[in-house]
């Protein structure tokens, strides 16, 4: 080989491996979450498993007690004097990771305190940062609202939320939602948006009760309704008003609120979550 050749050919050699090295490398990803009933976990052990990232937990130095009542008035006191609930160290290296899936249950309209206490203690500058969480009506929206105030440098993401009453949906949900965020490659369903809200007819409000019948954080009525249609069934999007309570008739109704309602082929209503 001359010696032009010879040149050329070390010239391509270089080129070859300087492409190969300005290849897109795959995000790190780390699921870091905080579970008290072990909902949460499930969602988060899911997500790590289809996406292929570590996982951590968040845990508290002096665990919430399970019972929800005396879960509830642990809160409620801590909340009243100020005060945050002690953690144990994060061993995750957070400077290594692009992603982070942030993983809660919601309390109080929002993430559980011993997330507050991490977040608190980190900046997630310049980070993907995506919200998942567990909850008994709702709160996704909230919450990821409360999280972009937290760390306002960071890339907050549409969430995913479930109800921990459906938590038998939440692996087809989180399939479909990872492929619609293309954390995961693979076809998903596209839905189509909701059309305008109408007056609600009998039967669509028997739709409603139906659903919510029950659920006793839930006291509501439907006024308006948009419908659209499912592989397997219909949602219903609900414009309601919060209703007085009869065992609390010093609570002020919360006002109107937005609840989603699915009816799959051969099963019965059933609300998947409420926006306040």
């Amino acid at each position: 080989m001359n010696s032009t050749r010879l040149i050329l050919a070390m010239t391509f050699a270089a080129m070859s491996v300087a492409s190969c090295g300005s290849k897109e490398e795959t995000p790190k990803t780390l699921v870091l979450y905080y579970s008290l009933t072990g909902n949460t976990k499930m969602v988060a052990e899911e997500i790590a498993r289809n996406v292929g990232a570590d996982i951590e937990a968040i845990e508290a130095v002096d665990p919430y007690d399970t019972n929800f009542e005396a879960c509830i008035q642990r809160c409620m006191q801590e909340r009243e004097q100020g005060v945050l609930p002690e953690i144990q160290p994060v061993q995750a290296d957070l400077s290594k990771y692009d992603v982070i899936f942030l993983g809660y249950p919601v309390w109080f309209g929002t993430y559980a305190p011993p997330v507050i206490t991490w977040l608190n203690s980190v900046d997630l500058s310049g980070k993907k940062v995506v919200p998942f969480c567990t909850f008994g009506s709702g709160g996704l929206e909230s919450s990821t609202k409360d999280l972009e105030a937290a760390q306002p440098k960071a890339d907050v993401t549409r969430g995913y939320g479930v109800r921990a009453a459906r938590l038998e949906a939440m692996p087809e949900e989180v399939d479909q939602y990872l492929k619609f965020m293309g954390f995961v490659e693979g076809e998903y369903t596209r839905l189509e948006e909701f059309p305008e809200q109408h007056e609600v007819s009998d039967e669509e409000t028997a739709v409603f009760d139906a659903a919510v019948n029950g659920y006793p954080m839930l006291h509501a009525k439907a006024k308006t309704v948009a419908i659209r249609a499912l592989p397997n069934g219909t949602e219903y999007l609900f414009t309601a008003i919060d209703m007085p309570r009869e065992d609390k008739p010093d609570m002020p109704p919360a006002g109107e609120m937005q609840v989603f309602v699915t009816v799959l082929d051969g099963q019965a209503p059933v609300f998947t979550r409420v926006v306040r």
